[in-house]
């Protein structure tokens, strides 16, 4: 008997099939009313992700090359941004701050695969970016991690950990460099 016959085939998936029903839909919608609509339609946009269970402030902007895989499984606050060609894939949740950026190419991966299990189940984790905290173009930032408040993620850096608030971080894996010029006192009480 070969090794490979002997690996157990795990067919089973995580998610529902309601689940599955609902991304389908959503990528018709997507494709149809969401991704062809013009760039400053935010409200439009904003709309339709919360038909999908999206938690938005109406301020909120996603532009239209965004590729969100649930709605339901995004929250964003007041003028928190992800801008074109992001891939939010947010089995385990993204949660963008007030005021906080997620700037062009860059994929939020909300899930990854136990590798200690051979069926490699997977395992969703969620992503937390912090009230004014810009995470620059075609940055990768892994599920389970927290970006502090008022971070700046170098562009093209991989976030594989929970970054300090304040603070400058490039690299991969991404670590600070250097505080932030600015911090939470350059802001007015409400912000």
């Amino acid at each position: 008997m070969s090794a490979s016959s002997e690996i157990k085939q795990d067919t089973h998936s995580p998610h529902t099939m309601r689940n599955r029903l609902v991304r389908l839909i959503w990528g018709f919608v997507r494709l149809i009313l969401f991704r062809p609509s013009p760039r400053a339609c935010h409200r439009w946009r904003n709309w339709l992700l919360r038909c999908f269970g999206a938690r938005l402030h109406p301020t909120a902007r996603v532009y239209p090359r965004a590729r969100i895989w649930l709605p339901s499984r995004l929250t964003m606050g007041r003028h928190a941004c992800i801008g074109e060609d992001v891939d939010c894939y947010n089995v385990g949740g993204v949660a963008i701050g007030d005021y906080a950026l997620v700037s062009q190419y860059t994929y939020l991966c909300g899930a990854t695969h136990d590798a200690n299990d051979v069926t490699f189940p997977l395992i969703p984790q969620p992503i937390v970016i912090e009230r004014r905290a810009w995470v620059a173009a075609d940055c990768f930032v892994a599920g389970g991690v927290t970006v502090g408040a008022g971070a700046v993620v170098g562009a093209r850096s991989n976030v594989f950990k929970d970054l300090p608030a304040w603070t400058v971080c490039v690299g991969s894996p991404a670590r600070g460099i250097k505080p932030r010029g600015i911090g939470p006192a350059d802001f007015g009480e409400g912000d």
